[in-house]
């Protein structure tokens, strides 16, 4: 998947997700055979007034390379200017985020609200793209509510406005994540628009993959939640597009391994008081389906050192045997 002058391969894309897609986490992803990485998503405003910890979320390293950064915002004039801002870290694409449903973000008429603003939105791409170089794309999903469904059209006028690309969730605003992600919106708006479109919703195995290339005619597809608590997602979704064969799920020393490395990589970024609270989600869903796994992750949940932790990993393993 060429996005202008940025290629991915394999054309599977790391959802931005908020306490999620942090450094650690995008260079895991990437280890896996992830083609492009998405970091968790900025405030324009906090980024122009230089707020610290926005700043820090900036941070690339080159071995997670190709990364987009995504910025939410509402006027166009101060996302340009933090875009100009971002675009100093070097990200190989800049995304703008329409499609954050959360209550907070929306009253200030960020994330989904855009979608009900196309000409605002269409205002926002512009502004953006006139201040950078890097290739700029837009983050929508499929409507407000199931009566107002505006990702066809919303398209067509963000590409109208520059942008090179955009990425479609199956779900409307009002359903937050429940339900099921339609995908029929996908295939509307690659059929409107002439730049690559990308899909997501309900992306868990690699046949989901690639039944939504087949079936929307996207050309990638962007994973979110069923990235969480299992890298390895991306590696199976790699190699059965490369090859039409599933590969073999981790085994329990694999998967103990990756989250030991993703801990100590966590307390190294985070520090260990706010990487423990920060693992502390990662680790509930690395035990998901394993054996005593609720009782496991009340253990986590109540410990306060790493060590102690760890040491809890190394006796969880082992009764798994």
């Amino acid at each position: 998947m060429l996005i202008r002058n940025v290629n991915i391969v394999p054309p599977v894309v790391l959802a931005p997700m908020a306490g999620v897609t942090d450094l650690p986490f995008r260079i895991l992803a990437k280890e896996m055979g992830c083609g492009l990485v998405c970091g968790e998503m900025v405030s324009d405003k906090a980024l122009v007034y230089g707020n610290s910890r926005t700043v820090e979320m900036l941070r690339i390293a080159p071995e997670e390379r190709p990364v987009s950064i995504q910025l939410f915002g509402s006027d166009p004039e101060t996302i340009a200017k933090a875009a100009r801002i971002l675009a100093e870290y070097k990200p190989e694409i800049i995304d703008i985020n329409m499609g954050c449903p959360v209550p907070k973000v929306v009253k200030n008429g960020e994330g989904s609200a855009l979608m009900r603003d196309p000409e605002r939105a269409a205002a926002i791409v512009a502004a953006v793209v006139e201040s950078v170089s890097c290739p700029v794309t837009v983050k929508m999903r499929k409507g407000w509510d199931e009566e107002k469904i505006m990702a066809p059209e919303l398209a067509r006028r963000v590409v109208a406005a520059g942008a090179a690309a955009v990425t479609v969730h199956g779900r409307t605003r009002e359903q937050f994540y429940a339900g099921r992600a339609d995908w029929s919106v996908i295939r509307a708006v690659k059929e409107t628009v002439d730049v690559p479109v990308i899909g997501n919703g309900d992306i868990f195995t690699p046949e989901d993959a690639v039944r939504m290339l087949e079936e929307t005619g996207c050309d990638g597809v962007m994973i979110g939640r069923g990235a969480q608590g299992n890298p390895w997602i991306f590696r199976e979704v790699a190699h059965y597009l490369q090859t039409g064969e599933k590969l073999s799920p981790p085994s329990v020393a694999e998967r103990f391994a990756v989250i030991r490395r993703h801990f100590r990589a966590v307390l190294e970024y985070a520090g260990e008081d706010r990487g423990i609270r920060e693992m502390r989600k990662h680790i509930g869903w690395y035990f998901k389906g394993l054996p005593d796994a609720a009782r496991m992750r009340d253990r986590v949940n109540q410990l306060t050192e790493a060590e102690t932790i760890l040491s809890l990993l190394d006796e969880y393993e082992r009764d798994l045997g």
